[in-house]
């Protein structure tokens, strides 16, 4: 993937722009989505939530909170991995169709590709999910691919492993705080290999570790600037309308 030097906080990857499913009927031409990725604590809530607000548009979130198997996950991993993976699955495909029935901008709070080829391939790689429930993980997953359409701008948030653990902490959610630094890692490195091969659509690499465009003036113009360069066209700032 092709890298360009955009500065000390971000870096914009070119990628290939897939065909749109519906873009030879028209049905597409009026739908933009924005895709928010990158590790636990990496602050992609928080970028969603303020770019819904900058610009209007509306979010989408992921369903943690209603994965029903999430307890029984993180008490006996082994046992409720692949349960629990495939329902962020289908949760998340249920949720790239609603987004792609959404008219407008959307921006999206991770993407079913993290879920895929970072989450699931993780426990896969730890063992906690065997290897004839992968085989029907994965050709569910390539089944979801073929069915919806890649964003049109994929923001990847990057940060060091001491500030994921901070930010992690101070959140405070319960189930996350004894996640292994192990585990973190291994996440990161995932989290590179998919990035590399990516090619869905443009790229957006944010350098969150001393980011602040929530409270710092000049970071949120900076961001908001580099964001800017490679939006969709028609997503602009209210105050530019």
């Amino acid at each position: 993937m092709r890298s360009e030097n955009a500065g000390a906080n971000a870096t914009r990857v070119a990628g290939m722009m897939a065909s749109e499913p519906g873009a030879a009927n028209g049905t597409s031409t009026n739908r933009r989505s924005i895709a928010i990725a990158g590790n636990m604590g990496s602050g992609k809530s928080t970028l969603v939530e303020f770019l819904s607000r900058s610009y209007g548009i509306a979010p989408f979130y992921e369903p943690n909170d209603d994965n029903p198997y999430l307890p029984d996950f993180y008490s006996d991993m082994r046992r409720w991995a692949f349960h629990s993976q495939v329902y962020f699955l289908s949760s998340k495909f249920r949720l790239h169709q609603e987004l792609d029935r959404t008219p407008g901008v959307s921006i999206l709070d991770r993407t079913i590709f993290e879920d895929a080829e970072v989450f699931a391939t993780a426990l896969y790689e730890m063992r906690r999910i065997d290897k004839r429930d992968w085989q029907t993980y994965w050709a569910f997953y390539q089944s979801i691919l073929e069915a919806i359409r890649p964003p049109d701008l994929l923001i990847f948030l990057r940060c060091s492993l001491p500030t994921l653990r901070k930010r992690i902490r101070l959140r405070g959610r319960a189930m996350e705080q004894d996640v292994p630094i192990a585990y973190l890692k291994r996440l990161e490195r995932l989290y590179g290999r998919w990035l590399e091969s990516y090619r869905l659509s443009e790229v957006l690499v944010l350098e969150t570790d001393k980011l602040d465009y929530v409270n710092d003036l000049l970071h949120r113009l900076d961001v908001m600037q580099r964001i800017e360069a490679v939006l969709p066209p028609g997503v602009v700032r209210p105050a530019c309308r």
